[in-house]
């Protein structure tokens, strides 16, 4: 089986949260919580380990994956942003929503938009994820925890465990997740176009 840490979702446990980053850093492959439903995770430059997520979650060649990341710097790295998008970006964020931009030369080609170069970078508002991305030091990639056959994510940790068994090497329990996934914004051609509604509000957009 995989292992299973429980980490409080309030103030997670320092000795857990290195210990899972230090499972990234060995090419794991981690199930934990966002803000919004669980996710499933690896390092960014890990293509062995993303390879594992495409296995696990049967995906094909053109889905798209996104950049989890810890704060705005992180995201002038990896996207192009320029002030009404910065200012944007700012007002949402931490929070339920996943953004749609340029990417840099800083994002591995295979996890761009194959024609428009675009990448999907999320900051999540879960300490958590917080603490998992700094003690790290570089975003992850990361796509919602939706098994093969199922309609939505499920919520509860010990049913992901057992659902996965030694698919994975670690499961983060930080409680119950949502059902809903973050709302969707490409801010590519200027305004702020939603492509998905989620748990994110999109009133004044």
């Amino acid at each position: 089986m995989s292992q299973y840490f429980r980490i409080h979702p309030d103030n997670p446990q320092v000795r857990l949260v290195k210990q899972a980053a230090d499972i990234l850093r060995g090419g794991g492959v981690v199930v934990y919580p966002t803000d919004t439903a669980y996710a499933i995770g690896c390092q960014l430059a890990d293509k062995a380990a993303l390879d594992r997520i495409i296995r696990i979650r049967r995906l094909d060649e053109k889905h798209l994956f996104t950049l989890l990341c810890r704060d705005l710097s992180d995201i002038s790295t990896y996207a192009k942003v320029d002030n009404t998008q910065f200012r944007f970006l700012k007002a949402h964020t931490p929070g339920a929503y996943t953004f749609v931009l340029q990417g840099t030369g800083e994002v591995p080609r295979r996890l761009m938009h194959e024609k428009r170069k675009t990448i999907g970078i999320r900051v999540p508002d879960n300490a958590i994820c917080q603490a998992l991305l700094a003690e790290l030091g570089q975003p992850l990639i990361t796509t919602t925890l939706l098994l093969p056959g199922e309609d939505y994510a499920r919520t509860d940790p010990e049913e992901i465990r057992d659902a996965l068994g030694r698919q994975v090497d670690l499961v983060i329990d930080g409680g119950f997740g949502s059902l809903e996934e973050t709302t969707v914004v490409s801010l590519v051609d200027g305004a702020p176009e939603v492509l998905r509604e989620g748990a994110g509000p999109v009133d004044g957009f």
